[in-house]
């Protein structure tokens, strides 16, 4: 069942079209293999992990049944792996963000909630934080002891505050994203309207049905255009791309450029690939004509 009737154009087709990981007693390698991706998956914001970030000492004890889906959840947060990735690259108020993304499956509903993680983190530590939410009410009423942590904020239920759906649009860029690598950066995605007490808009994410759906950058930095000719043969059909954090030769690697190109469909591929060696992030991509 689809979690709202516009979940293709929202991006979020693929949750609702996707079972629960759960690992149940007499589990099968198989079974385990799927609890381990699924985890590694969620609780590391979808990031790529490499075959040395592995934790592979974890996983041998979960295969064995030393520890339980939960147990390994809290163990992935609490690794050295989870601290590089989201915890020393990252605002304190962006890491509660993320630590509640990651484990409970939500975005935050009210500045409250962050600002007692806030106070626990700096007067217990990251991890005593961490503990306390895998050792919530709230996780083990909705994961227990053997379901892998999902993304729950995409549909309204019992106990959880309709803002919750669309600030979830804020801190979700994607099914294809990662949480270190969206436009809008390692700042925090709430803080304003959290601050307020408003509800956030929702964004939908990259690959909605209007083409790339847009975010600024992290800096805000003003838009400069660069318009490009179609080449000789050429289709008729151009295309706008928005880069947003575009490193350009002459300046240092420390400044970054917002650029806007119109190109034609054969030199979209090229263009796709000079963003990417320059350092660029694409914010959209639009039918210009």
């Amino acid at each position: 069942m689809a979690i709202t009737t516009g979940a293709s154009r929202l991006g979020t087709t693929a949750f609702a079209e996707t079972s629960l990981v759960e690992l149940r007693p007499g589990f099968l390698k198989a079974e385990a293999k799927a609890a381990i991706q699924a985890v590694y998956r969620h609780v590391l914001g979808n990031d790529y992990i490499m075959a040395s970030e592995r934790l592979v000492s974890l996983e041998s004890l979960l295969c064995n049944g030393q520890l339980t889906v939960r147990e390994f959840v809290r163990a992935v947060a609490k690794s050295e792996l989870y601290k590089k990735k989201f915890l020393y690259p990252h605002f304190q108020t962006r890491v509660i963000e993320l630590n509640i993304k990651h484990l409970l499956g939500r975005a935050p509903y009210d500045e409250s909630e962050v600002i007692e993680h806030l106070d626990r983190y700096q007067t217990e530590g990251f991890e005593a934080d961490i503990d306390s939410y895998i050792d919530s009410d709230e996780y083990i009423e909705n994961f227990g002891e053997s379901i892998v942590p999902y993304y729950r904020g995409f549909s309204t239920q019992k106990s959880q505050k309709t803002v919750g759906f669309t600030r979830m649009f804020q801190l979700y860029r994607g099914y294809a994203n990662s949480d270190r690598s969206q436009i809008a950066g390692a700042a925090p995605h709430l803080a304003a309207d959290l601050a307020k007490n408003s509800a956030s808009s929702v964004v939908a994410p990259s690959g909605g049905g209007a083409g790339f759906a847009y975010k600024p950058s992290g800096r805000n930095l003003p838009l400069k255009r660069a318009f490009g000719q179609s080449s000789m043969g050429a289709s008729r059909n151009l295309y706008r791309v928005e880069v947003a954090a575009l490193s350009l030769p002459r300046y240092p690697k420390v400044r970054r450029s917002n650029r806007v190109f119109i190109v034609s469909y054969e030199e979209l591929s090229n263009t796709l690939q000079k963003v990417n060696r320059m350092g660029g992030k694409v914010a959209s991509v639009t039918v210009a004509q």
